[in-house]
């Protein structure tokens, strides 16, 4: 089934040329477009090299879905509620992307257990990872939320084609040409339920009941936390923390890979926020191409509906 899901779907834009970057401000590897900042077609070439190891754990999800959030959650875990590393070293060296060029580099040299990211589609993703016990982490969200999210953080962004207006990107997003590619197929293609190395979570039980899942993740890791450190955890993992800590709101990387003097990662971290910007007639288009694509999996992986 893993496999099949793997290819299904992926080729339909495979008449484009890899190239460095491109004018429309895509890096294109495969057919799929990825930010420009600090990733090269050689480079996610060479990645399907990377050996991943049992010990690792894997944090996947499509852009936009709350993935530091999650990380953040799991560097908390791994020192046990301490936020000392949380708030002395950046968070993409905490838990290096590795389809970066940067984040590859502190990977391939790092001893023990890593905490590794990625938003890369399954297809083009190492292979040693369905030959590991690595632990794999996927987070899913509303795919409003997600577009709507997107929108605002993409506008501000340096590394990616701006939308000139949320019309515009609604366009992109449900024709699946933005960044990353098709949602549909990138969480259909995920979708790894049934494997014991793999717990799915989303955004949207974080935000529910962020307690029970981070005890559902440590029960996931074999990692146990006292109550105290629990709750450490929760306080220096909240969305007002992160804000306020600019080793996890990448404000660190402003005038880099933020354009706005004022721009942050961190804008709202709410659920439902799309009923805020979108009309009822574009729901209405997202939802009819949407569940058709999604159709046959189980609904208790969409919380959100």
């Amino acid at each position: 089934a893993t496999a099949s899901r793997r290819g299904s779907g992926w080729n339909s834009h495979s008449r484009y040329r890899e190239l460095a970057v491109m004018s429309d401000g895509y890096v294109w590897f495969e057919g799929i477009p990825f930010p420009v900042v600090d990733c090269t077609p050689e480079h996610l070439r060479a990645m399907q090299d990377f050996v991943f190891k049992d010990e690792d754990v894997l944090t996947v999800s499509f852009p936009k879905s709350g993935t530091n959030w999650l990380v953040e959650i799991l560097c908390l875990i791994y020192s046990k509620g301490d936020p000392t590393w949380v708030q002395s070293v950046p968070i993409w060296e905490r838990s290096p992307w590795v389809e970066n060029t940067h984040g590859y580099q502190i990977l391939k040299d790092k001893e023990g257990p890593r905490l590794i990211t990625s938003h890369v589609p399954i297809h083009l993703f190492p292979k040693s990872i369905f030959k590991s016990k690595t632990k794999v982490i996927y987070l899913i969200r509303n795919p409003r939320d997600i577009l709507v999210s997107g929108y605002f953080f993409w506008i501000i962004s340096k590394f990616v084609k701006r939308p000139e207006s949320l019309e515009q990107y609604f366009e992109w997003f449900t024709q699946g040409y933005e960044t990353l590619g098709n949602w549909a197929q990138y969480v259909n293609a995920w979708m790894l339920e049934g494997q014991e190395n793999v717990l799915i979570v989303s955004y949207e039980e974080l935000k529910q009941d962020t307690r029970s899942v981070v005890q559902k993740i440590c029960r996931f890791l074999g990692k146990k936390l006292e109550p105290e450190e629990l709750n450490s955890l929760l306080k220096h993992s909240s969305f007002q923390v992160m804000k306020e800590n600019k080793m996890s709101n990448y404000t660190l990387l402003r005038g880099w890979l933020i354009e706005d003097k004022n721009g942050s990662l961190m804008r709202k971290g709410i659920s439902g926020d799309w009923k805020n910007h979108l009309t009822v007639a574009q729901a209405e288009v997202f939802d009819r191409i949407f569940c058709e694509k999604m159709a046959g999996l189980p609904p208790e992986l969409f919380p959100w509906e």
